[in-house]
């Protein structure tokens, strides 16, 4: 994860939210709740969900190259008690040169 620059107008930025208190549900709605239940092995309702998508995003520092961008999304989403936050990935789709961003001394993980 590292910052995306959109200043050179490369990229687009798009967000969804869905509001489940109805008893109406999106089908991305229960793929998350389906998700949730399996990984972690307990019973989920979703309340309210966000999903936000970087399409095409340029690493910060941009420069005009549309070829070095990334495409990933987050979806949050919450019961009123617990809240999750899923880190999808394009595959393949994670094209930044990490040899050219701007810190060198990262980490990968979560806690």
């Amino acid at each position: 994860w590292d910052d995306a620059d959109f200043s050179q107008g490369v990229g687009t930025t798009w967000y969804q939210e869905y509001s489940t208190i109805s008893s109406t549900q999106e089908p991305l709605v229960r793929d998350v709740e389906t998700k949730i239940e399996k990984y972690l092995k307990t019973p989920y309702v979703a309340r309210w969900t966000l999903k936000v998508t970087w399409e095409k995003a340029p690493a910060y520092p941009s420069q005009l190259d549309d070829t070095q961008t990334s495409t990933y999304q987050v979806i949050l989403t919450t019961d009123g008690n617990r809240s999750f936050a899923l880190l999808l990935y394009q595959d393949g789709g994670m094209r930044w040169d990490y040899t050219k961003l701007a810190a060198s001394n990262v980490l990968i993980g979560f806690s």
